[in-house]
């Protein structure tokens, strides 16, 4: 049944599913934020100091940590921002689903009342027809 909340509806349910889409991007560049941080790390690991050797190959090794904690810290930056726009999300979703569900109960209310007059009209009508039958068989 169409109601006059019927399309308010509509509209609310495509922004929800819209808020659920980017809620799931979000989660998926969190993820590839923390996974990058992990292999930054890895790679930080992976890195071997010369135990010997001539003092440009110190510097070389001193270089490519920096250059690896630089990367660590860009990598976590870049996983709290993510975190940030999870949240965000998720706030912007979960307002959406309140306002969807507060449109799809006033509109259950809508269907209710008219149901109701519906059966009232269609109460009087049996009334009117019984009336009608009644004295027609009577006079």
């Amino acid at each position: 049944m169409k109601t006059r909340f019927s399309s308010l509806v509509k509209l609310k349910k495509s922004t929800m599913q819209n808020s659920e889409r980017v809620v799931q991007k979000a989660n998926a560049d969190l993820n590839s934020a923390a996974t990058a941080l992990k292999l930054s790390y890895n790679s930080l690991e992976d890195v071997e100091a010369p135990k010997t050797g001539a003092m440009s190959e110190f510097l070389a090794s001193r270089t490519l940590l920096d250059s690896q904690r630089g990367i660590i810290q860009h990598n976590k930056e870049w996983v709290s921002f993510a975190k940030e726009q999870v949240n965000k999300a998720k706030e912007e979703l979960k307002l959406n689903m309140i306002e969807h569900e507060k449109f799809k109960y006033l509109e259950l209310q809508e269907i209710k009342k008219e149901m109701k007059k519906k059966k009232l009209q269609e109460a009087k009508d049996l009334d009117e027809v019984a009336l009608m039958t009644y004295n027609g068989k009577y006079k």
